[in-house]
């Protein structure tokens, strides 16, 4: 500082300012090389550092530099330089008017305060796009953990501004914030609750980003798109947008689909109604239609079969050749128990499809569904329909 001030003594003496206008002179020449000074080290961080820096990230091959280290958080971080600059001339330019430089440095030091935080903020912003479509346990953890950071950090910012705008020492302003404690747990509740249960959801790795969840009570059934300390963001299939709280979920039930997105096939599990009426014993016409159609072989039909049964053991066969369908898992064609109204006896057709996605699966089903009602009156069976009302 005491060679700029050298400089600028020098430069009124060759411009020949003498008496009253020297002081003059001297205030505003300083004030111009502050300005210029701070502008060159905004410009010279914005134009030169900041794309050297992305020209580095850009080179190597990891991808997280490339997002912390982005545009945005570099500019952000240049907005700082000129105020430091100025808050370092301030002593130098305004020596000659002390409350002029006790306000500036005040709000030049709010400034750098407010200038920081936004900084950091957008720093951790970044992080979210580090994320796949499916965020992990430690992912979530350190999202959570974010949240948390975030607000605290608004909170220290706002404490620091205030005491600089007073005059106090921040550490005794924290001091004085524990007998307001009470009305702080009051006004975060949301958040201290949402964070106990984000830990729970993740912890026991019941829910991530990215997952197919149904929660009848909200009338949610999508994929969790986001979530945050105070709410979770789920896009339904109609691309409605529901969102709910951590708590609720941690509260009340909801179904999460991921196991069996992840597992060997979804599950089809469908009832059919036969009419009581159509089982009987095989006879002869309908066994020899069955062999000609080489439905059933001739040594598996017995003298007492059963055309049920007969069909039950074709569909499953049927379903074991289908490459659609996985074999390895539970498949079976089963009665389940007649009910009071005699609406049928009702047989049970369990089996996975290997295909989960919504639409192809739906295809699929359709096509073995559509098939056993086809196939059902060769073997001498009628599905039972409601006599209509008279």
């Amino acid at each position: 500082m005491e060679n700029i001030k050298i400089w600028v003594e020098n430069l009124i003496s060759m411009m020949g300012v003498k008496g009253d206008m020297i002081p003059i002179t001297r205030h505003i020449l300083l004030v111009l090389v502050a300005i210029l000074l701070a502008a060159f080290a905004g410009l010279l961080c914005r134009k030169i550092l900041v794309p050297i820096i992305m020209r580095i990230t850009a080179k190597t091959e990891a991808k997280w530099d490339d997002v912390l280290f982005n545009k945005k958080v570099l500019v952000s971080a240049s907005h700082i330089v000129p105020a430091i600059v100025i808050w370092w001339l301030l002593p130098l330019v305004f020596f000659q008017f002390p409350i002029v430089k006790e306000l500036l440095t005040r709000i030049t030091a709010i400034y750098i305060v407010v200038m920081s935080v936004k900084t950091v903020l957008v720093f951790i912003s970044a992080i979210k796009d580090l994320e796949g479509e499916k965020r992990s346990n430690k992912q979530q953890y350190l999202y959570s953990f974010i949240g948390v950071l975030r607000l605290l950090m608004i909170f220290v910012a706002a404490i620091i501004v205030v005491s600089i705008i007073i005059d106090k020492d921040p550490m005794k302003l924290f001091a004085g914030l524990g007998a307001t404690s009470a009305i702080l747990m009051l006004v975060f509740q949301d958040t201290i609750k949402g964070l106990v249960a984000g830990i729970r959801l993740t912890s026991n790795d019941m829910l991530h980003k990215g997952d197919w969840i149904t929660v009848p009570k909200a009338g949610a059934d999508g994929i969790v798109e986001e979530m945050t300390l105070t709410t979770v963001k789920i896009r339904n299939f109609d691309n409605t947008i529901i969102t709910v709280t951590p708590q609720t979920l941690v509260d009340d039930s909801f179904q999460n689909w991921t196991g069996m997105k992840e597992g060997g096939g979804r599950r089809v599990k469908r009832v059919v109604y036969f009419d009581f009426r159509s089982i009987h014993v095989v006879d002869e016409p309908l066994r020899q239609q069955l062999i000609d159609k080489q439905l059933v072989k001739e040594e598996d039909i017995k003298a007492d079969s059963v055309n049920l049964t007969l069909f039950r053991y074709y569909i499953e066969a049927y379903l074991k050749k289908r490459q659609d369908v996985n074999a390895k898992m539970t498949l079976m064609v089963r009665q389940l128990e007649t009910n009071q109204y005699g609406n049928g006896l009702p047989v049970e057709f369990y089996f996975f499809l290997r295909n989960k996605e919504w639409v192809p699966y739906e295809h699929l089903l359709a096509d073995i569904m559509e098939y056993i009602y086809a196939t059902a009156p060769l073997f001498g069976l009628s599905i039972y329909q409601r006599p209509a009302a008279p």
